[in-house]
């Protein structure tokens, strides 16, 4: 279940309180700057930082071209589309 646009706009990451990356095919929120990976469970996402992953150098790479082809929403932008970091 995707997550709805107003929330997206709203979305930002509970630690630096940046905007993240949105992959809805994957169900993930992403923070390039930390990089960790926030789940999205039934449209509801997990914001818990303690519930957050780490993600390596390869899969960061990944999902950054991921992004960059139009494969992910920005959160905190007021537009759901394209990548920041």
């Amino acid at each position: 279940m995707p997550l709805d646009p107003l929330l997206l706009e709203v979305l930002a990451c509970p630690e630096d309180k940046g905007a993240l990356l949105y992959f809805e095919d994957e169900e993930v929120l992403y923070n390039p700057r930390l990089r960790r990976r926030y789940a999205v469970r039934d449209g509801v996402p997990d914001m818990l930082v303690d519930e957050a992953t780490a993600v390596d150098g390869a899969e960061h790479e990944r999902l950054m071209a991921k992004a960059g082809s139009g494969g992910a929403h920005t959160t905190g932008t007021g537009s759901a589309n394209g990548p920041e970091a």
